[in-house]
């Protein structure tokens, strides 16, 4: 199944994609929840009731796709966790020998935005870069779960771009500050239940492209850490609950390691893909009056 999070006549809602509309449920089945968490939580055989909604939803439930203004998957996801050099080549591009355990750090609600929506320039820095990510979905609680059981407890996949202001990322040993910007992580467009992908999304091609011109083309093959590891790893440490996103690392041909650098800037047009993921597309902009 394929839902996404979307604004219409000024009320957030979610629905199902079917090719180039969304079944919105809240008209479909309002006995539903209307944010992605609690429907991933709701019931057990949400698929097959997903399905016959798919069968059954009237004329009125349908919306065109153009006609909507899409949103973050989640909102407010409890959890943000974000793994660094996660593919060998992005460590070694970055000058750092690939890890023997994860880079972890996290990113704030704040920092999220939509596809198709703005990502925002601060006005302190010109070096916003792009980072072309896969995100996992979790789907019911998870703690000391071994990687053999991993994969049962993500629930589907999206795309992210991790838009990192470097030089502000460099200000401390810890990666926080270059990675919390608001409207900087791009989240969309849609989750994919993780039945519809490869077995932990082996094998897929991730592609970057700004303006048009591929900056990052690799596949998750690459992993230095698999997703069914990745569970392991993060529940031994913390209880994993519905709706916690796990950004999985991105791959080499960022920008600050090119000759010259390449940043982003107002006007230039980033996208993310990824087979079977679809296309998280959003335009770079400055931001307009910073804080007084």
């Amino acid at each position: 199944m394929r839902i996404i999070s979307f604004e219409h006549a000024a009320q957030q809602r979610i629905g199902l994609k079917v090719g180039s509309q969304v079944i919105d449920l809240s008209v479909a089945d309002p006995t539903l929840p209307q944010d992605l968490v609690s429907l991933l939580q709701s019931e057990q055989d949400l698929q097959s009731r997903l399905a016959n909604i798919v069968d059954n939803a009237p004329e009125q439930a349908y919306l065109q796709l153009s006609d909507i203004q899409f949103r973050p998957l989640i909102t407010r996801p409890g959890k943000i966790i974000c793994i660094g050099r996660n593919y060998a080549a992005h460590a070694v591009e970055g000058g750092a020998k690939p890890p023997s355990y994860p880079e972890i750090f996290m990113r704030g609600a704040e920092s999220l935005v939509a596809h198709q929506a703005n990502i925002i320039r601060p006005t302190c820095s010109d070096k916003l870069d792009y980072e072309g990510e896969i995100a996992a979905i979790i789907g019911k609680k998870a703690r000391h779960v071994k990687a053999e059981q991993g994969l049962n407890y993500i629930a589907g996949y999206s795309l992210f771009n991790d838009a990192t202001v470097r030089d502000y990322q460099r200000k401390s040993s810890q990666w926080t500050i270059g990675k919390n910007f608001d409207d900087t992580g791009a989240f969309g467009p849609e989750f994919v239940s993780a039945d519809e992908l490869p077995l932990g999304v082996s094998g897929i091609q991730l592609q970057t492209r700004l303006n048009g011109q591929v900056m990052q083309d690799a596949n998750t093959s690459d992993f230095i850490f698999p997703m069914a590891s990745l569970i392991e790893i993060l529940s031994e440490c913390m209880t994993l609950l519905p709706g916690d996103v796990i950004i999985t690392g991105t791959p080499a041909g960022v920008g600050y390691v090119r000759t010259p650098p390449v940043f982003m800037k107002p006007g230039d047009v980033i996208e993310i893909e990824a087979q079977g993921l679809g296309i998280l597309s959003n335009t770079v902009v400055d931001e307009d009056h910073p804080l007084q």
